[in-house]
């Protein structure tokens, strides 16, 4: 009864979903708010429980030509956060790539967008496997050259997936949290023991990623509590220099910070590609 209450607390899929899925006849693109993307390939997977998620798939524009080079590049797997989708985040999903030139896949969870099923944690962990799947097989991208980034509500199925990948390249935790009853009831914040109940335990989870990971934290987040990154960070195997934005709150890091944000990331591809 109690896990029920905190997936129902936890899961707020955005209603009507932010785009639409058109179709040529030979390939299906997004329609973000009435106007079609012209970047971006859109698949539906099944995952194995049996629901199907939308997926983006989205070229680095200098990788776009030559699957090749695509496949040997670095590839994002981009988490979002809550009560979006990955129409309302496309803009920031086609920045990723050009902004660091990468490719990224990102993905709706089910019940989320176009997604079929209902959000829960278990859900989210079949989600990620899938598109991850997809990466692997469809685009022939090594293990080794997948970063995961997870923002908010994605860093569980993000740190999940990455304790269960023993050769990725590297995590991002953008506003991550350390469980779900630490993030919807803040004043559990200091629990020494996660609760049975609780989901999306990354605070047990984080120590036993074997990759290099990038902690990125607004220090007045007023959603995910600034102490949920200073805990990841501390707990971190490998560590990267974390970002901590001074002022930032739970959504505004890429808008109000752009400059900060960007460059500390443009670091990160670098130093993660040496």
């Amino acid at each position: 009864m109690a896990s029920w209450v905190v997936a129902k607390i936890a899961f707020h899929p955005p209603a009507p979903p932010r785009y639409d899925i058109i179709s040529d006849g030979r390939t299906l693109k997004l329609r973000v708010y009435d106007v079609p993307e012209e970047r971006g390939e859109v698949l539906r997977l099944r995952t194995k429980t049996g629901n199907y998620i939308v997926c983006v798939y989205v070229r680095g524009r200098q990788l776009a030509t030559s699957p090749a080079a695509a496949a040997a590049a670095l590839t994002v797997l981009y988490s979002h956060g809550n009560a979006t989708d990955i129409g309302e985040m496309f803009s920031f999903i086609t920045d990723l790539s050009d902004q660091l030139g990468v490719n990224v896949m990102a993905y709706d969870y089910s019940g989320y967008g176009q997604s079929t099923g209902e959000a829960s944690e278990e859900e989210t962990y079949a989600d990620i496997e899938a598109a991850y799947k997809c990466l692997r097989e469809t685009y022939g991208v090594k293990e080794e050259n997948i970063v995961l980034y997870g923002q908010s509500l994605g860093s569980g199925p993000t740190v999940d997936l990455a304790i269960r990948v023993p050769r990725l390249r590297a995590v991002i935790l953008h506003s991550g949290l350390l469980s779900g009853v630490r993030a919807f009831f803040g004043s559990l914040y200091f629990l020494n023991r996660s609760l049975y109940f609780d989901i999306y335990q990354n605070v047990d989870k984080i120590p036993f990623v074997n990759c290099r990971v990038l902690v990125i934290h607004g220090t007045s987040d007023e959603v995910v509590s600034f102490f949920h990154g200073e805990e990841l960070y501390r707990l971190c195997k490998f560590k990267y220099e974390p970002l901590w934005v001074k002022g930032g709150k739970h959504n505004d890091l890429v808008v109000n910070f752009s400059h900060l944000f960007w460059t500390h990331l443009k670091k990160f591809i670098s130093a993660i590609k040496s």
